[in-house]
């Protein structure tokens, strides 16, 4: 029988990589706003707390230049302008595909259907798909930004099985997340393929598979023997 009756992908840092210059974006926002710069993105990076809000993303983005503009003691700059302005010069749909994607999302079609579960909010996350011409590929998609809860929970997860009608054990789940994409799948019941990260190291996650590329998944979509 076939290994699995269904595979689910992420999107972000799975499926697709962001095509954006950092530092002009970063400097682009400053002159957006007419503030004279500081810090740098790197820093900005640092200075966020937790996960991305997909619901106030001005709001998360706005406390990291908080944060930042303390440090270098400047008490006149309005964080949310900011923020407003650096979410502003963002292009949603300047993506390309990661290496491999086509390839597994064609092997992953053969075994059966086809799923994406994203945190972000369909109103981002829809452009990338168009972008990338990839939305004809899935039979569900689950924007879970714009439900109650989002990874690592598993309503996400239990909602695109329940479309698909297909249990949890019988789906995989790929993504590069060990935080939102390995635990929240575990948590839903489903293995996962950890779309391993540079160092290597899941800590204290443990994904049933690990790869370093989507082009080594089309090996794992293979019959059961």
């Amino acid at each position: 029988m076939p290994a699995f009756d269904a595979v689910l992908f992420d999107l972000d840092g799975t499926l697709c990589h962001p095509d954006r210059d950092t530092e002009a974006l970063y400097a682009a926002a400053f002159d957006r706003a007419g503030v004279e710069p500081f810090g740098n993105p790197r820093a900005l990076w640092a200075a966020l707390e937790g996960p991305p809000d997909h619901d106030d993303w001005p709001g998360y983005i706005g406390a990291g230049f908080a944060r930042l503009a303390a440090r270098h003691g400047r008490t006149d700059v309005d964080p949310i302008a900011l923020a407003e302005a650096l979410e502003a010069g963002v292009d949603d749909a300047a993506v390309s595909p990661a290496a491999g994607a086509a390839r597994a999302l064609e092997r992953a079609a053969d075994l059966g259907p086809v799923g994406l579960v994203t945190n972000g909010p369909e109103t981002r996350q829809r452009a990338k798909l168009e972008a990338l011409d990839v939305a004809h590929r899935f039979d569900v998609v689950v924007y879970a930004a714009d439900l109650p809860r989002k990874k690592p929970h598993a309503a996400p997860f239990e909602r695109a099985l329940a479309d698909l009608a297909v249990p949890p054990e019988r789906a995989l789940y790929v993504g590069n997340s060990l935080e939102y994409d390995v635990a929240g799948a575990q948590n839903a019941g489903l293995p996962v393929a950890w779309l391993r990260g540079p160092d290597g190291d899941p800590g204290p996650y443990d994904p049933e598979y690990a790869i370093d590329s989507l082009a080594d998944l089309p090996d794992l979509l293979v019959e059961r023997r």
